[in-house]
């Protein structure tokens, strides 16, 4: 699907879910939160602000900005998800979904 939609931030998340292993896992996180922040910043976003779970169009990119914490951790690069998971706080205090 990401093939066919590269813009799409939830076919690059749903790659990273699908993936076999953690690193081609962390790979296809990481391309999908690269282009969310292309995304984001293309509509104004500043690096600064809140990005919340209850917008939809927000999903693709805190689902993949989620997956690449997670993938980080499982591969040892424990200083990168520490990074991820205060990034996920400040740009949604509520914290999503579980």
């Amino acid at each position: 699907m990401a093939a066919a939609h590269p813009r799409s931030l939830l076919a690059w998340q749903a790659l990273g879910d699908a993936g076999r292993d953690p690193i081609e896992r962390y790979t296809a996180y990481r391309v999908g939160y690269h282009r969310g922040l292309d995304a984001l910043r293309a509509n104004g976003w500043r690096g600064s602000g809140y990005v919340r779970w209850a917008d939809e169009t927000n999903r693709g990119f805190l689902g993949c900005l989620r997956g690449l914490g997670e993938m980080a951790a499982l591969i040892g690069e424990t200083d990168e998800a520490q990074r991820v998971a205060l990034f996920l706080q400040q740009l949604d205090p509520s914290g999503g979904p579980a």
